[in-house]
């Protein structure tokens, strides 16, 4: 933003300046573009300053009246600058032209300069880097224990999570004359204190201290028991306030916001977005484009799968739009300005979850356990999601509806109406994308993944499913290398499977251990974190050959792949040149893309 939009508008003074690590792109899935969107629909006037990069840059829109938010963007900047190898990456689809213009660790360096230009100014952290590290935290990059960025950065606060309520009730305090300070009770935030004064302070029943950052950065077993305890009280409506103790402030999280409702999503996704980047960039933001015209139809996810960190950003309950909502802007997507009768998504974490529910989410989901397509509280009927795709396929000027989101297979096992049908007559466009990650009982156990028996059946189910469709349609599964509890043997297993199902893909993550997940601490401890039993962690060359096992057809993988064998004791599957001889069994039928030997 430049100041002259300011003066146009009678602004002379912005309410809220946000400070983000990606380019301004006015579309509701870049993260910047919500939030300054939500505090203007409350009555707020907001700036936004894109991936500053000099001290003028912080100083374009002057002071702000109420205070300073501060993201790193849309994606953490360590992953988004780093490979699971620690290697340098070339590019940022968030930025002008892919360039690297944001910095490592950027809510932190972004925070530092904020506070020494505006002094006095409340500085908010909030997005996917500070939610995910509100807590210590293993720091991958650095192979070590990092202290709560509330603690490392001169901000006063995190907004964790999706952040509207927390941000609109935070705002409306400060517009009373509270000080920051005094603003220690927030849902969907967290605070500081000064140790002094939180030994002083009475102590409730609902609050709950665990291991300080001297303990967790210490002993790998009271991190992992530190990471059970605040996972534990990550839900809206029966978690605790979390207290951890740090050298020179204690931290302490706020239960998190309660879920929005229908209307409340209704209302956010129905504002006046451009779906545009800001005129004044000259270069092309590749992250724009395969977004552009996709919808958010849901948040949450109640998959819970380890290595992802939604359980703590989003929640596990998931939250739905209305269809009607959904028609509109549907139909203002058809007005729009290059819309050429695509609409390249409609889900949310996963898609399939739209509209699904549990009765006893009124009172936050089950403390003791996780939830599961084998839950019978669970509702699982995708009838609702087949009526709002059929009715979006009926507004004039919409020729295809995708559903590019990854969906859960086992879901939709679960359900006897005719979803996946619907969606292989009219909504894959070609490749059907799930996240089965691995086939090994123990490592999908590892994973909280469905097992290799509800693939096999899905399977099936797709391949009559593509077969009724009369079209050419394949399953494109994401597959991952390394994670806790995988081993060499694990990934063999794998390799034989793909080889069996005719399958060469390249879909293939290698596990990069991310801020506030199961499988990070697990990749940290060494331990399950709920039952503390030691858990196997690949580790530098084992994690390569793990990743070169599934490529084993590539040459160049030919002595990763050999050592690998020899290390689990297949050297019976060597052969002449170095080549894996994996047998493969007759898979006819299963609908799944064949690869070439290279």
């Amino acid at each position: 933003m430049f100041w002259s939009e300011a003066e146009k508008q009678g602004i002379d003074q912005l309410d809220v300046i946000l400070i983000s690590g990606d380019a301004y792109v006015d579309h509701p899935s870049f993260s910047a573009a919500l939030v300054g969107r939500v505090l203007w629909d409350a009555g707020y006037s907001v700036g936004i300053i894109a991936q500053p990069g000099q001290k003028e840059d912080f100083l374009r829109l002057g002071k702000p009246r109420l205070f300073l938010g501060i993201s790193s963007g849309n994606v953490d900047s360590m992953v988004n600058h780093f490979t699971a190898n620690l290697k340098r990456r070339s590019s940022d689809v968030y930025s002008p032209g892919g360039r690297l213009l944001r910095p490592d660790r950027a809510a932190i360096v972004y925070a530092n300069l904020a506070h020494s230009l505006f002094p006095g100014v409340p500085v908010i952290l909030g997005g996917i880097e500070a939610s995910l590290r509100r807590f210590a935290h293993y720091d991958y990059w650095s192979d070590s224990v990092r202290q709560s960025i509330l603690a490392d950065a001169p901000a006063d606060m995190i907004i964790y999570g999706m952040g509207e309520k927390a941000l609109r009730e935070v705002a409306r305090r400060l517009e009373k004359e509270q000080r920051i300070s005094e603003i220690k009770d927030v849902a969907g935030t967290a605070v500081k204190e000064e140790v002094a004064r939180w030994k002083g302070r009475a102590k409730g029943d609902d609050e709950l201290e665990i291991p300080g950052f001297a303990q967790v950065a210490g002993d790998r077993r009271e991190y992992a028991r530190a990471f059970a305890l605040h996972y534990q009280e990550q839900d809206p409506f029966h978690g605790r306030s979390v207290v951890q103790p740090h050298p020179k402030t204690v931290i302490i999280q706020n239960p998190p916001a309660r879920p929005l409702k229908s209307e409340e999503l209704d209302r956010i996704y129905e504002l006046p977005f451009q779906r545009a980047a800001h005129p004044s960039y000259r270069e092309r933001i590749p992250a724009i484009e395969p977004v552009r015209f996709s919808i958010t139809s849901h948040r949450g996810c109640f998959g819970s799968c380890s290595f992802c960190a939604l359980t703590h950003h989003q929640g596990r309950i998931v939250q739905s739009r209305s269809q009607e909502s959904i028609l509109r802007e549907v139909k203002k997507l058809v007005g729009m300005k290059g819309f050429a009768g695509i609409i390249s998504d409609v889900g949310g974490p996963t898609a399939n979850m739209y509209s699904l529910s549990c009765p006893r989410w009124k009172n936050g989901a089950c403390p003791d356990k996780l939830c599961s397509a084998d839950c019978p509280s669970l509702d699982k009927d995708h009838s609702r999601q087949v009526e709002l795709l059929r009715r979006i396929r009926e507004v004039p000027g919409v020729k295809k509806v995708f559903i590019s989101s990854g969906i859960r297979h086992d879901l939709i096992m679960a359900d006897s109406s005719p979803y996946l049908e619907e969606i292989c007559r009219h909504h894959v466009s070609g490749h059907l994308k799930i996240a089965p990650e691995h086939i090994s009982r123990s490592v999908t156990e590892c994973m909280n993944k469905p097992s290799r028996e509800v693939l096999d059946a899905f399977r099936e189910r797709f391949s009559a499913a593509t077969g009724e469709s009369g079209r050419k349609q394949y399953i494109l599964p994401y597959l991952m290398s390394g994670h806790p509890g995988c081993t060499v043997g694990d990934m063999i297993e794998l390799a034989q499977y793909l080889q069996e199902a005719h399958l060469y893909t390249e879909q293939v993550q290698d596990f990069t251990p991310t801020p506030m997940t199961v499988s990070t601490t697990m990749y940290h401890t060494g331990l399950n974190p709920f039952t503390l039993k030691p858990v196997h962690v690949p580790r530098g060359r084992e994690k390569r050959i793990q990743r070169a096992m599934l490529h084993y057809r590539d040459p160049r993988n030919y002595d990763l792949v050999k050592e690998g064998l020899r290390m689990a004791g297949r050297e019976d599957l060597i052969g002449p040149g170095g080549r894996c001889l994996i047998p493969a069994r007759p898979a006819a039928g299963w609908g799944l893309k064949k690869g070439k030997d290279k």
